[in-house]
């Protein structure tokens, strides 16, 4: 079985110690630990994993800045923010560097598992409370993208996207090859002008296109 490798973040060595347990307890991962953003940029440049899962308040470089770096220089890793902070401000920067998921500390064991199995599976996660911030910053955006319109068909598949089906299970359920769903899912990014995933479903979020609550 292949290990998932993990990389947590955090200056607070008893934290950093008590989530390595939980993550090792009930799942095949790798899972390696650093004290600060510098550390950790070193590590991955070195041994490249595939999700970190870090704070925001740090000393030096903050969990955002961590964020936005490794987005730039390495795209592929997946970021969870574990943090105390449940701020707007906070989660429209996390949006903005383009997170992958956003839990709180006070959030069971069970459900930091949740998240960083959504996350690994290509997904996205947030706790409940950082959706219901997510809905405010969406109902209250005046954004406005003059990108080209979504056919019927790629908005049906942009909203399976978002359910985390697979490209495979999107075929099966609406009986097309997976040639076609790739083809739209190319059209989709094109059209919605966006890049990754996470881009993807704040497009979907913002222009209304999918809902928290599928």
């Amino acid at each position: 079985m292949i290990s998932s490798k993990i990389l947590l973040v955090d200056d607070h060595q008893i934290v950093v110690d008590g989530l390595s347990s939980i993550l090792r307890s009930e799942r095949h991962v790798e899972v390696k630990s650093v004290n600060s953003a510098t550390e950790a940029l070193n590590l991955i440049k070195k041994n490249p994993v595939d999700l970190v899962i870090t704070d925001i308040r740090m000393p030096g470089m903050s969990g955002i800045e961590l964020t936005r770096k490794i987005k730039e220089l390495y795209p592929e890793i997946r970021i969870l923010i574990l943090s105390v902070y449940s701020d707007i401000e906070f989660v429209k920067e996390i949006l903005q560097a383009e997170a992958e998921g956003y839990l709180l500390k006070d959030s069971e064991s069970r459900e930091l598992l949740k998240a960083t199995d959504h996350i690994l599976a290509n997904g996205t996660y947030y706790s409940n409370k950082i959706k219901d911030l997510i809905k405010e910053i969406k109902s209250s955006s005046s954004e406005k993208k003059n990108n080209e319109q979504l056919s019927e068909r790629e908005i049906e598949i942009l909203k399976l996207i978002y359910l985390e089906y697979s490209s495979v299970q999107i075929a099966e359920k609406l009986f097309i090859s997976i040639h076609t769903v790739d083809t739209h899912r190319k059209n989709i990014l094109r059209k919605t002008g966006t890049k990754t995933l996470i881009s993807l479903i704040k497009y979907g979020l913002q222009h209304h296109l999918i809902s928290l609550e599928e």
